[in-house]
């Protein structure tokens, strides 16, 4: 189930590249989160990637960090992140992604984690700091609960792209820029030479994170890319207290068509 409708979700995105927002659950609070979600998909969120809070995100810049740090004091669990995806679920959201850093993960227990993630009705995992090579574990237990962790590439992983995408279900991640999240003035010129590199190895689409924040990244994209992952420059205008769907109009345009069916 959750492949089917990250996949459909791909192929009927209201922008190209589908618009994939990161949000930090819990940031401020978690009823700020669902309010947030549900004007993604009003504002054409094909993908809504949800953050599960930590105190030690080693792939995050400021902004993340200091949204998971009010997250945290807000005294948001990642069992209340599953509520909060239940809940959204009913209501009709798009398909919801968590990442997770793979303390957490492990914390929880890895079987009782995905098998609540898959009742809560999670479409995939992102756990950006558990390496290919020590994932095999993982990956079993969420393909026993049709959960699928989605892979990163780097620019550094060219070399073990096949290793990193063998067996991966959902879509790939494609890290636009070394470092951490954060604004980029520019994306890497080899960002196309790399998602060529993916494309020949995998049918799964391919979006590209980090650094997106300006209209001219978004169309640099089109036509290379399926998607694009929008977190800090998203994560700095609601910490802002900006409005969601003229942010995303003026980066992404208007959504074609009505709001998300079922999501108000």
């Amino acid at each position: 189930m959750g492949e089917a409708r990250i996949l459909e979700a791909f192929r009927t995105a209201r922008t190209r590249p589908a618009f994939i927002p990161f949000v930090m659950a819990g940031d401020p609070d978690l009823e700020q989160t669902a309010a947030v979600v549900r004007a993604l998909a009003r504002a054409g969120a094909a993908i809504v990637e949800l953050g599960v809070p930590y105190s030690d995100p080693i792939a995050d810049g400021p902004v993340l960090i200091e949204a998971a740090g009010r997250a945290l004091r807000a005294g948001t669990t990642p069992a209340a992140v599953l509520d909060l995806v239940r809940r959204l679920r009913r209501e009709g959201a798009p398909p919801i992604v968590l990442l997770l850093y793979a303390n957490v993960l492990f914390r929880a227990g890895v079987e009782d984690f995905v098998r609540a993630a898959a009742e809560a009705g999670v479409d995939g995992l992102i756990v950006p700091d558990l390496p290919a090579e020590e994932s095999a574990a993982v990956l079993r237990t969420a393909e026993a609960f049709d959960v699928p962790v989605i892979p990163l590439v780097a620019p550094t992983s060219r070399r073990r792209l096949d290793r990193i995408l063998a067996g991966r279900r959902g879509f790939v991640y494609v890290v636009s820029s070394l470092g951490v999240t954060g604004p980029r003035e520019v994306l890497s010129p080899e960002l196309h030479a790399l998602i060529r590199d993916v494309r020949a190895r995998t049918a799964l689409p391919v979006a590209v994170g980090f650094g997106i924040s300006r209209r001219e990244q978004v169309a640099s994209l089109a036509g290379v890319a399926d998607g694009a992952i929008v977190g800090s420059a998203l994560v700095r205008h609601l910490a802002q207290g900006g409005a969601v769907e003229p942010w995303v109009a003026a980066l992404f345009g208007p959504p074609a068509g009505a709001g998300a069916a079922g999501v108000l």
